[in-house]
């Protein structure tokens, strides 16, 4: 499988990775529930296919206990990104999620993940949402300094958005930046460059799930955008209107891993076909920007 180097850190990273999401189990949120006896084979699989960077949450229902249980024993494998700032009640029906940008918060998320996980130390710890004023202010930077002299994790990142991001970047100290964009949604494009280019990873998150009309979970906004675009027409040969979604988020200079969050066996195996393929032609990522662009805004942005 492809890897690239994620910036700074230096780990070869495979273009695919893992999003865990899907593995959280009952009592949390949507209609997904994957078993037990189907995490352990996807998870498995996730391997198998030789995809090597795995995403949680301690905040991802009991995602991070069933990576502990059924994968542990490959850690070898696979690097591990989780995290931090999560506070979460598990009410009889649901999981109750909210963030909190204090000390205390940060240091029982990783004690509890790496529990949780069975593994001495995580690759990569993201704070999970927050803003540069905050983050400065409650002295949280530091902590996770701290964390990383402590050997507890290697690399420090951040998961974010506009508006946050412009200052998160400006900080100047996160490893990598986990980041939503596909050809639907493309507005993080250029905080993706400014995010890369003083040196950080970039984890592109929704280069798949950000989808149109056969996404496994439907967003009526960017069906709205695919079929505005009229992307159907620049779909070639057998191309699936996942794989056009896919191929174009690995056609970003900038995209060193994009996490799928699927637990559908099908869908898997698309995106592992997706990905030989390689990135869009050129041509054909120019015309879908330009397309999109003007759904979008009215304009050519040629």
């Amino acid at each position: 499988m492809i890897k690239k180097v994620l910036g700074r850190t230096g780990l070869e990273v495979t273009q695919l990775g893992y999003g865990s999401m899907g593995i959280r189990g009952p009592r949390t949120w949507g209609i997904r529930v994957v078993s037990e006896q189907e995490a352990e084979s996807f998870l498995n699989g996730v391997l198998d296919a030789g995809i090597n960077f795995i995403d949680t949450s301690p905040d991802y229902g009991i995602s991070e206990q069933r990576i502990g249980q059924y994968i542990s024993s490959r850690r070898s494998e696979f690097y591990l990104a989780t995290k931090c700032g999560c506070a979460y009640t598990q009410h009889e029906d649901h999981l109750e999620i909210d963030h909190v940008w204090k000390k205390e918060v940060i240091e029982r998320n990783i004690e509890t993940s790496l529990r949780r996980l069975r593994t001495d130390y995580v690759d990569i710890l993201q704070f999970h949402g927050g803003d540069a004023e905050t983050l400065q202010r409650e002295g949280l930077i530091d902590v996770l300094v701290s964390l990383r002299e402590q050997g507890l994790i290697r690399w420090i990142g951040m998961s974010s958005s506009l508006p946050r991001l412009p200052a998160l970047i400006e900080l100047g100290v996160f490893d990598t930046f986990q980041i939503p964009y596909s050809c639907l949604a493309p507005e993080h494009d250029e905080w993706i460059t400014r995010a890369a280019d003083p040196g950080a990873g970039i984890i592109i998150r929704g280069g798949i799930a950000q989808g149109g009309p056969d996404a496994e979970i439907q967003r009526p906004a960017l069906n709205d955008v695919w079929e505005g675009a009229k992307l159907d027409e620049v779909l070639t040969g057998e191309m699936s209107r996942a794989e056009l979604i896919l191929r174009y988020t690995l056609a970003h200079p900038h995209c060193d891993t994009t996490i799928i969050g699927t637990c559908n066996p099908h869908h898997f195996s698309e995106n592992q076909r997706a990905l030989q393929k390689g990135p869009l032609p050129d041509d054909l990522y120019r015309e879908v920007t330009r397309r999109v662009h003007i759904q979008k805004n009215g304009t050519s942005s040629a």
